[in-house]
């Protein structure tokens, strides 16, 4: 199982290396822990290699495949939750930062793909697994690229790469180029191979094709390419999430206005570079510009300089230096940069909704409403609906994001305003008193099928009795509310 073809392609070579960048958050790494991680691999890796002999040895290859499903299986069912997701998810849940939930495009509302499954996530994981060793292989040659393993690989590197600085119309050939000589050439040559340890034969390249056409092929399962592309596939893991990271702890800080004075500076600095670059873009000598940055980065790989940047007097003075930038920088902030605007201050209102009893002919409480449930809107008209609200001042809430800035609720005495405001007809306005907005009484023949919805021609009238009231009045209460401030460093609850 272990004998590997030209056809097949892994990384045969080192294991990639993993990105090590220290943390804010890190701590010291104890050795007890990495002893119990090495025992706990050590475990692992004997026992798949006894289930593997098992295999060899007692089964036939359906199975082993069936015994190979179950194994992989049973390792994706200890890492991924037994919870399946819902194929009726629409979104992220609501949190107090976000009230209204978020749509999940990736839903299957939106995208017609397969919902969470585990022997499909095990399926396409080892599919993946046997055909990704193409880019650990590109990966390691980069880096070998990079690091100068082979300096005259390095420097005709260079010079490819000046070539193109200096004549960017010869950007367009590379891809082309890679085609003609990395693929097609070598599948040339693999259909017509030269005889191997017969000198007597020279290679001969007119006649009919020995060979058959030659295909990148998927490495074995449980071979060791297949155990070589898991190796390198968590290193990546590994980098991709010690990136994310780092992101976090010294680039997201800066942008995401936890710290609203730096974040405001950057912002102004940015857009500041981002008009010169506009307007003076096109003065700035760019074949100079990437042909000295090649340079410069491919020299920085260099493992002598690496020896140089990386020792720890270079790295103390480097520490010191950034320092004494952030010192200037948060002094230039301070004297520079002001953000002490008073908190946004806004009026909120509720209107105090009360029913008239009709044997008792008293008025009684009702809700607090948001909304004055006139006596033509659309609600009230149909006679469907109810006015939503709560039955007491205590439970009424601010707006998210909002705090109360005075103690008490205030009568609002210009009812005639918000009335007139928001062209309310059918109503009754007391312009004395506690200042209540009354229904007027609907005609039998307003209220009657054929009619209902029109109101009286006198739109809104003052006070001048109780025989014409209808069956609501409402009053307006209005209170501060203050924005928020929340701290940028806090995590959402």
């Amino acid at each position: 199982m272990d004998d590997m073809t030209h056809e097949t392609m892994a990384n045969r070579d080192d294991a990639i290396p993993v990105i090590r960048i220290p943390s804010r958050n890190d701590g010291p790494s104890t050795p007890t822990s990495d002893a119990e991680s090495k025992r706990t691999r050590d475990r692992i890796k004997d026992q798949a290699n006894r289930l593997k002999s098992k295999l060899d040895e007692y089964g036939t290859p359906e199975t082993r495949q069936s015994i190979q499903d179950r194994f992989f299986n049973g390792i994706m069912s200890q890492i991924i939750p037994p919870e399946e997701l819902s194929e009726n998810d629409e979104g992220t849940d609501a949190t107090p930062q976000s009230p209204t939930p978020k749509k999940d495009r990736r839903s299957r509302t939106y995208v017609d793909r397969p919902n969470f499954s585990l022997p499909l996530m095990s399926a396409n994981f080892r599919r993946f697994n046997a055909r990704v060793g193409v880019i650990f292989v590109l990966q390691n040659r980069l880096i070998h690229l990079f690091t100068w393993h082979q300096p005259t690989a390095t420097l005709s590197f260079l010079a490819v790469y000046s070539l193109l600085c200096l004549q960017p119309h010869l950007i367009p050939l590379v891809p082309l180029i890679m085609v003609l000589f990395w693929i097609m050439v070598p599948s040339f040559l693999a259909r017509h191979p030269a005889p191997k340890n017969d000198p007597r034969v020279e290679p001969e390249y007119y006649g009919p094709p020995l060979a058959p056409a030659s295909r990148v092929k998927p490495v074995p399962e449980m071979s060791k390419d297949f155990f070589r592309n898991m190796r390198d596939l968590q290193n990546s893991m590994d980098d991709f999430s010690t990136l994310h990271d780092v992101a976090n702890d010294y680039v997201t800080p800066y942008t995401n206005f936890s710290d609203e004075s730096v974040s405001s500076l950057l912002f102004i600095c940015l857009f500041a570079v981002a008009c010169v670059a506009f307007v003076g873009g096109q003065w700035v000598p760019w074949r100079a510009v990437a042909l000295c940055a090649g340079w410069i980065t491919t020299a920085l790989g260099h493992p002598q300089a690496q020896e140089v940047l990386m020792s720890s007097s270079n790295l103390s003075q480097l520490q010191q230096h950034l320092d004494m930038a952030a010192s200037r920088l948060r002094t230039l902030i301070a004297q520079d940069i002001l953000l002490d605007s008073p908190p946004e201050r806004r009026e909120v209102e509720i209107f105090e909704l009360q029913k008239h009893h009709i044997y008792s002919s008293t008025w009684e409480a009702w809700l607090f409403s948001p909304s004055p449930y006139e006596p033509f809107s659309p609600i009230g008209v149909s006679g469907q609906g109810r006015p939503k609200g709560t039955q007491f001042f205590e439970d009424v809430q601010p707006p998210n994001g909002w705090v109360w800035k005075g103690k008490k609720w205030a009568l609002d005495l210009a009812a005639r305003e918000w009335v007139e405001q928001r062209m309310i007809t059918g109503v009754e306005i007391e312009t004395e008193g506690e200042r209540w907005v009354y229904d007027l009484a609907v005609p039998e023949e307003v209220g009657s099928p054929a009619k209902k919805g029109k109101a009286p021609k006198s739109g809104w009238e003052e006070s001048n009795g109780e025989e014409r009231r209808g069956e609501w009045r409402r009053r307006r209460w209005v209170r501060v509310v203050e924005r928020r401030v929340v701290d940028g460093n806090s995590q959402p609850g």
